[in-house]
């Protein structure tokens, strides 16, 4: 491991002693601690929302029978400062009144989309659409589909909010 090499020095009596260490052993056990802490860690694994997307489909055009009315869906807007707002009207309906406003507080959220589902005409077409606006956060997004998948309703949609319903939500806000 270490050895200690004698030397004379010319013309003196002094001697000098040189140490050499070697540093292989060391090396060996830093590497096997590495390799022990590597075996042994838990490695964590990242935690991922699932987002079930549809298949892409075969036929782009909707069919008309199909198609989601007013009172066959609710509309959730993600707005600044953990604010949501909801409604089940069309372009023409929507207005300051039928933009309510809910928070995430409790089941509030899952309550409005079971009450929505029990009142929908065709409860098998039944959608759930969130529209986040660009002052929206990632968080409220996360809560919003955990409250849909609370309330066990499949279909959803994301999507950009809409300019009319865009108006109706700034005149809210200010």
């Amino acid at each position: 491991m270490a050895e200690a090499i004698a030397q004379e020095k010319q013309g003196g009596k002094q001697k000098k002693k040189l140490i050499r260490v070697d540093m292989t052993p060391m090396v060996d056990l830093g590497f096997l601690l590495i390799t022990f802490f590597m075996f042994t860690t838990n490695f964590t694994k990242p935690n991922v929302m699932d987002l079930g997307l549809p298949a892409k489909d075969p036929n782009p055009y909707p069919i008309t029978d199909n198609v989601i009315r007013d009172k066959n869906q609710v509309t959730f807007i993600l707005g600044k400062d953990n604010r949501v707002f909801y409604h089940q009207s069309n372009e023409q309906d929507l207005n300051a009144r039928n933009l309510k406003e809910t928070d995430f507080s409790g089941v509030k959220i899952s309550k409005i989309i079971s009450e929505a589902y029990k009142n929908a005409p065709i409860p098998e077409n039944f959608t759930v659409i969130v529209k986040p606006t660009d002052e929206a956060n990632y968080k409220n997004f996360v809560d919003i589909l955990d409250n849909i998948a609370i309330s066990k309703k499949e279909r959803y949609g994301v999507t950009d909010i809409k300019p009319w319903e865009k108006k109706v939500y700034t005149e809210l806000t200010k």
